[in-house]
């Protein structure tokens, strides 16, 4: 059976700076139901027009189980925030999910839900949400639309934002522009193969930046190197991130493989698209100066060409909202 053609890919303005009085989709103003769906955990939010978070919801993510039990968690968000009193003025849901994401055909194929795969997320949003648009990006894509909204990449017309943590992914803003691409991908660097001859990854390609810098790789990396956790038993990248910071060798390995595959990653962007900001976020990028240092020093040996070496890496600035600040600042500029 023919598959229907995808639309043509447009960039789209995002939402200026600052109060935005009335919402680039033409709306009312009034708020944007945003959903930030990932491996661990699914939020939602009515986010305002200049980026207040009138209310909020959160959940953990059953990674695990099968496509209906996760989707359950989705509508149990849905209707919590469906009993704001400001529910009925929100005119649009955004939503910002764990990827590969399928924006023109509505769905989603999260790496790290294997329930999911080529599920029908807009569609089934949209009835729960009494048949409201519903625009779908990628996370990454939504931490790039946040930044360039209200955080790092403020002001810069052309960046590389990346969410670095259980998985890697990214988002460009090109020309002043969101760049989500046709399938609302564009930008995932986590996918990016900077080890040719490197391990196998998840996605089915080999030696990808997230299959050695996410956040379960850097704690396996440090706990093949000799690493081991303290009496709590945590395991994870902020554990290795604290032994790093007090000298563990096995844990700064762990990190300077990380910032490594990340620099190269970023350098390769830069040399594709001539960005001049890469903005990191996500979990492993709390590390700070243990990721960032290796990670700048890297980076100098890799974006080599004239026009990348004035490239400059910073921490994100919107946290742990980045993804439902993104998902609505990326429906306000495509509603």
């Amino acid at each position: 059976m023919p598959t229907a053609p995808r639309p043509a890919h447009r960039a789209v303005p995002l939402p200026a700076p600052g109060p935005a009085p009335v919402p680039a989709h033409g709306l009312a103003v009034g708020p944007v139901a945003a959903l930030d769906i990932g491996g661990t955990k699914i939020a939602g939010a009515l986010v305002d027009a200049e980026g207040r978070l009138l209310a909020r919801v959160q959940r953990p993510t059953p990674a695990r189980e099968d496509a209906e039990t996760v989707m359950a968690v989705v509508a149990e968000v849905l209707d919590a925030l469906a009993g704001s009193p400001l529910w009925d003025s929100a005119g649009a849901v955004g939503i910002g999910s764990a990827g590969p994401v399928d924006a023109a055909r509505g769905t989603v194929s999260p790496v790290n839900v294997p329930g999911w795969r080529g599920f029908p997320l807009v569609d089934r949003v949209r009835r729960l949400a009494g048949g409201r648009p519903v625009t779908l990006v990628g996370d990454g894509v939504a931490m790039t639309a946040a930044e360039h909204w209200l955080g790092a990449a403020r002001g810069h017309a052309d960046a590389l934002c990346l969410v670095v943590s259980t998985g890697v992914g990214g988002g460009l803003v090109l020309g002043g522009r969101l760049h989500p691409g046709p399938t609302g991908n564009a930008g995932h660097i986590g996918h990016l193969s900077v080890d040719l001859d490197g391990d196998p990854c998840a996605c089915g390609g080999r030696g990808c930046v997230e299959r050695l810098a996410s956040g379960p790789h850097i704690a396996r990396h440090a706990l093949d190197g000799g690493w081991r956790p303290g009496p709590d038993g945590d395991a994870s990248a902020a554990a290795v991130a604290e032994a790093a910071r007090a000298g563990h060798p096995a844990a700064l390995a762990a990190f300077e493989r990380a910032a490594r595959a990340l620099a190269a990653g970023i350098a390769a962007t830069a040399h594709l698209v001539e960005i001049d900001i890469a903005v990191v976020g996500g979990g492993v990028a709390g590390a700070g100066e243990v990721l960032f240092a290796p990670l700048r020093h890297h980076l100098a040996d890799y974006a080599t060409l004239a026009f990348a070496r004035g490239l400059t890496v910073v921490p994100a600035a919107t946290g742990t909202d980045a993804g439902l600040l993104g998902a609505a600042a990326a429906t306000r500029a495509t509603g």
